[in-house]
């Protein structure tokens, strides 16, 4: 059985109830419970997403999951709406490496379906970053107040420390970046060795590259198989790692 008729078939199982333990959308990787419940059906709306951008926050992080999920569009019937927002409204962004990006949408999760959270500048503590935005408090504060039903939240490499700082991680399965791991389990959180966890409302998924696979489950998740292995296929990537769902 190849690899897109195995996915297909685990997502058919997964969805009658069947089956846990399938494989997930990476080739030899599995869940420890079956995959998502999404079955790509038509949906009344657009599929809204919310990349966040802050001062310092990396590259590979916010680009990652922001093609991979705009160009989804293309293989799914459902129209995706994909934005990069900032906390403090429309504004240019200098990025860890100096890329300077404008956010042109205003701070708005409650009008999102999911809202992905990158990292970048952990390890510089004094630098524009996770760490300073931790110390400012406005964006964690945002983030805690932005949790509603029907709002997924997801969180990749050192971005799942601000989810943390939000409170969002605390007693709930998670992962980050490996250099973050001690601290998010000191700050509550449950680790799980796996490259994406997916606990329903909070999606985490650990360092920098796996913005790819995070975005690519999400994908799976909420427009069905077919709209991620098409994607694979376009990028010429295969998703890799463990996907572990609640």
């Amino acid at each position: 059985m190849n690899r897109r008729t195995l996915l297909r078939t685990a997502t058919a199982l997964g969805a009658a109830g069947l089956a846990t333990g399938v494989p997930t959308a990476t080739a030899g990787a599995s869940t420890t419970a079956g995959p998502a419940t999404s079955s790509g059906s038509v949906h009344p709306g657009p599929l809204r997403v919310q990349v966040v951008l802050f001062e310092g926050v990396e590259e590979l992080d916010f680009a990652a999951p922001y093609e991979v999920l705009s160009a989804s569009d293309h293989f799914t019937e459902r129209d995706v709406q994909v934005r990069y927002v900032a906390l403090d409204g429309p504004r240019t962004v200098t990025a860890a490496f100096g890329t300077r990006l404008r956010a042109d949408h205003r701070w708005a999760p409650e009008e999102a379906d999911l809202l992905v959270v990158p990292g970048g500048g952990y390890a510089r503590r004094d630098d524009p970053g996770v760490w300073a935005e931790i110390r400012r408090g406005a964006l964690p504060r945002a983030l805690a107040a932005a949790r509603r039903p029907g709002l997924t939240i997801a969180g990749l490499c050192t971005g799942v420390m601000l989810l943390s700082a939000a409170g969002l991680t605390r007693g709930r399965p998670c992962t980050t970046h490996h250099r973050a791991q001690d601290d998010l389990v000191e700050q509550g959180g449950v680790l799980k060795k796996a490259r994406v966890v997916d606990d329903g409302d909070l999606v985490t998924a650990g360092g920098v590259t796996s913005g790819l696979d995070l975005a690519l489950w999400l994908v799976r998740r909420e427009l069905g198989v077919d709209a991620a292995l098409g994607l694979e296929a376009m990028l010429e990537y295969e998703a890799r790692g463990t996907v572990r769902t609640s």
